[in-house]
């Protein structure tokens, strides 16, 4: 099964980081994000990559042109103008197809556009800018159980703030740091499609998040698998400081391929 990831936004709510490369590019503990996305996926054994090019999109085809250079040792022949790459880079069994998708095209346009790369087959999709410790065989398995066009993997974010538990006096009762927000699902990503689907996106200017999902809702044609354990987009400077401070604890949560 093909795994289709969207990267190729401008991503201006981190503009600190994306002025200067696309934002799956940017760095969680020395890997893009885009890295630890597909090292999710590949620990379940999908390892057949799509990645949807847009702002920036040479940065990402460079990152994989020279992958196996950056890790290796390597001698530079100057007067025989060779290289010699030395075999001690791990070597991940990624196949990546990367798609130019348009630099203004959004995200259902993009979809659309690499239909022919999926196919007639049942294929996966997720943003290039959230990481989580989702279960992907369960969410394949539960996909199946339901014979609909689309699963969505639905997450309940952490708030922005503490929250204060009040007595009728006034006086604290608790005080929870930043809790779930337990009443709201999102959209959080990690879906699994059928390719049916394309025939809800009309072109490069239709987003998926609007009229197809919503189409697909009324047509009873999409399920959600519920995700309560951790999930987090990148989406701000203090999103990534955070992501970053999980990694250097060696706590990282969506690190499942230990």
């Amino acid at each position: 099964m093909k795994v289709v990831i969207l990267a190729g936004g401008y991503g201006t709510r981190i503009s600190e980081e994306s002025h200067l490369r696309p934002k799956p590019m940017i760095e969680i503990g020395e890997r893009p994000i885009l890295w630890h996305i597909m090292k999710l996926y590949s620990h379940y054994g999908f390892n057949d990559f799509i990645i949807c090019l847009g702002y920036k999109g040479n940065m990402i085809k460079e990152y994989f042109s020279n992958y196996f250079l950056y890790g290796s040792d390597v001698t530079f022949d100057l007067a025989s103008n060779s290289i010699c790459t030395h075999s001690s880079a791990e070597v991940e069994p990624w196949k990546v197809t990367l798609a130019n998708t348009g630099l203004d095209t959004q995200t259902g346009g993009r979809i659309k556009r690499i239909k022919k790369y999926v196919g007639d087959e049942t294929f996966m999709l997720t943003y290039g800018d959230g990481v989580a410790n989702v279960n992907v065989d369960e969410l394949i398995t539960f996909h199946k159980s339901h014979g609909k066009l689309a699963t969505v993997t639905a997450v309940q974010p952490s708030g922005r703030y503490g929250v204060l538990g009040l007595n009728d006096d006034a006086s604290v009762l608790e005080f929870i740091e930043k809790p779930k927000t337990l009443d709201a699902w999102i959209n959080g990503g990690f879906f699994v499609l059928e390719p049916g689907i394309f025939d809800y996106i009309e072109g490069d200017q239709t987003a998926f998040e609007d009229s197809p999902l919503r189409h697909l809702a009324e047509s009873g044609q999409i399920m959600a698998y519920s995700h309560s354990g951790f999930w987090r987009c990148m989406d701000t400077q203090r999103d990534k400081i955070i992501l970053e401070n999980l990694w250097a604890s060696g706590q990282a949560p969506w690190k499942v391929w230990m």
